[in-house]
């Protein structure tokens, strides 16, 4: 198939195959509202996005994250917390949906177009380094899963790396999203490794009903705290959702379903999230100390109480974690500078016309995966870095976000509201306050409480 499809005059650009594909899409889209049970087509069509981008963020460093809160805490004050960290991320994300659906430009488009060329720039390189550097860690995530079944550390990245290859040389939106939203439900294999922990029912419902038992606030409370809070809601989430919702080709009247997709994403994420928790309470139960375990390690570990089976369900979890974020953070990164450089930047492209979009991404992924590889690599060292750059980095990526969408001229009868307002300033607030302690917290550790 030619490339250019049909001559137009120069007023019009040429149909490219990324405007066909898009078109099939939403001819079914524009089918299905015609059907009585339309609905349920339409939710089959239009979900992707926001399922994608919260169990993209629950990734291998996330889920550590809360399996050392369940083997540090047991079942208890962070359960229902992890929860409403998800409903914060919501608020957040549900913001995305809008500016796609509203604009159909992508979130590193509209920074250059509404705060100009320096902001713009500063957004794009805030989001590249934070990408590389939070993609390292889902590589050593992949790594230390895998090497629970015995994969060396050489043979396990190339795995990943043949995954994210083939998935994003299919070279249709669709598929690509369809093949990793099957790779997503994978997270849920949490689930099953909770349920073989043994958990005590009552215990759970005093902990949702409750809270209790409260920690004390000494330094790794707030540390497991803030990282729980930075494990829901980072830059490149902003950037991957909005993307790949206008990749999508969703529209001013698919804004319900996209809601629906991220609620529905930060349900499912929620549930992997507390899972994960649960799964280690016997750890705390035993009173064993992990606060250096690694997700090999934290396998092992539970082998006595969760089985065999329930061991490498979990090692396969942090591998899946390290995998799906893998692909949507290296995928966010083309989208960003396809944006930002008037690139085409659409997993519809073909390879000859989106060249500069497909090798970012495989770039992105391949440097990540060749830094982890090199002998004696301060791996440790990064992740801690990556942790503190996360969450001070959200601050001017949050208020970037709500700038854009008050902004009545590209949103219109769109814009923010009082009460989504109030939402979204409160969350802001909240995670830039939360940010701002971790990261002295992180620099400064002899400032916490003992």
């Amino acid at each position: 198939m030619a490339h250019t499809i049909i001559p137009s005059s120069p007023e019009i650009p040429p149909l490219t195959s990324e405007d066909l594909k898009r078109a099939r899409d939403r001819l079914r889209v524009a089918r299905a509202r015609g059907h009585r049970w339309g609905w349920l087509s339409l939710l089959w069509l239009l979900i992707g996005p926001g399922v994608l981008v919260m169990l993209g963020e629950n990734d291998a460093p996330s889920m550590l994250s809360y399996a050392a809160t369940g083997a540090t805490y047991g079942p208890g004050f962070f359960l229902p917390f992890i929860l409403l960290t998800f409903l914060m991320a919501f608020i957040v994300q549900e913001m995305t949906v809008r500016l796609a659906a509203t604009t159909h430009r992508g979130h590193a488009e509209l920074i250059f177009e509404r705060f100009g060329p320096f902001w713009g720039t500063f957004a794009l390189f805030d989001l590249a380094l934070g990408n590389l550097m939070t993609l390292v860690t889902e590589f050593i995530g992949i790594r230390a899963g895998l090497g629970f079944f015995g994969v060396p550390p050489l043979l396990a990245v190339l795995l990943a790396l043949s995954v994210i290859v083939l998935v994003v040389l299919t070279r249709r939106y669709w598929t690509w999203e369809r093949l990793s939203l099957a790779l997503a439900l994978f997270n849920l294999v949490f689930i099953p490794v909770a349920v073989l922990a043994h958990p005590d029912p009552q215990q759970l419902v005093k902990a949702f009903l409750t809270g209790r038992p409260f920690p004390s606030w000494d330094k790794t409370t707030l540390l497991l705290l803030l990282a729980d809070i930075g494990a829901t809601v980072t830059p490149w989430m902003l950037f991957f959702q909005q993307s790949a919702a206008v990749d999508k080709g969703v529209a001013r009247q698919d804004i319900a379903y996209g809601r629906l997709d991220t609620a529905l994403g930060a349900l499912l994420a929620a549930i992997a999230g507390i899972a994960t928790a649960i799964a280690t309470n016997p750890l705390f139960f035993h009173h064993i100390n992990a606060s250096s375990f690694a997700g090999a390690d934290f396998a092992r570990a539970l082998q006595p109480y969760v089985g065999s089976v329930g061991a490498a369900l979990f090692a396969l979890g942090i591998t899946e974690a390290g995998l799906l974020a893998a692909i949507t953070i290296a995928s966010s990164s083309a989208y960003a500078f396809g944006e930002v450089t008037r690139q085409p930047h659409s997993l519809n492209r073909s390879l000859r016309e989106g060249w500069p979009f497909y090798c970012v991404l495989l770039l992105a992924a391949g440097l990540a995966a060749a830094l982890v590889l090199i002998p004696n690599a301060p791996l440790e060292f990064i992740v801690l870095i990556v942790n503190v750059y996360a969450v001070l980095s959200m601050p001017p990526a949050l208020v970037f976000l709500t700038v854009l969408v008050n902004d009545r001229d590209i949103m219109g009868e769109q814009a923010n509201g009082p009460l989504a307002n109030l939402l979204s300033v409160t969350v802001t607030l909240f995670i830039c306050l939360a940010g701002l302690v971790y990261g002295i917290a992180t620099v400064f550790p002899g400032l916490l409480p003992s």
